[in-house]
């Protein structure tokens, strides 16, 4: 049974990415959050620097946190810089939020980000994904998936 096709986002600059995620969970559903930063904690992702490798989602009192994202402190932040692996606050709407919820309660899911980014406006971004843990045997289905594809495409460029 084919999955269904993620929705993209205006994705305009990329500064932290998850790759670990697609291989470690089965990908349901896609959210896009705004993400309640300081002003170091901006002028630190916009010089490339964070990483959400480690870091999960939670729903706590009808709000959402990205826990363990680590951005670390701006160069020139002096007194005003931010912890770096503070919990931050994502920006949802209630609809999505109790959606969410219901799904990590119920269904057993878990709340990934996937990615941090800027959109066209300027604003940063998570990309948050309702997510399914993949057990051992469809982590090694996965890797030879991806192998026999890499193989294929070969065989096409070299009898193309």
């Amino acid at each position: 049974m084919a999955r269904p096709q993620t929705k993209t986002f205006d994705k305009f600059k990329t500064v932290a990415e998850n790759r670990r995620a697609r291989f470690d969970y089965h990908i349901d559903e896609t959210f896009e959050a705004g993400i309640a930063l300081t002003g170091t904690e901006v002028k630190s992702l916009r010089f490339g620097e964070g990483s959400i490798a480690e870091s999960y989602a939670e729903v706590r009192n009808g709000e959402v946190w990205l826990v363990n994202s680590n951005v670390p402190e701006f160069s020139h932040g002096n007194r005003f810089n931010h912890e770096p692996k503070r919990p931050r606050k994502l920006l949802m709407h209630e609809r999505e939020i109790a959606r969410l919820q219901g799904s990590v309660e119920r269904k057993g899911m878990t709340l990934v980000p996937l990615s941090i980014y800027f959109n066209s406006r300027g604003r940063a971004k998570v990309e948050l994904a309702l997510a399914r843990g993949k057990n051992v045997a469809d982590k090694r289905q996965t890797v030879k998936d991806r192998d026999w594809k890499r193989d294929k495409a070969r065989v096409m460029r070299e009898h193309g």
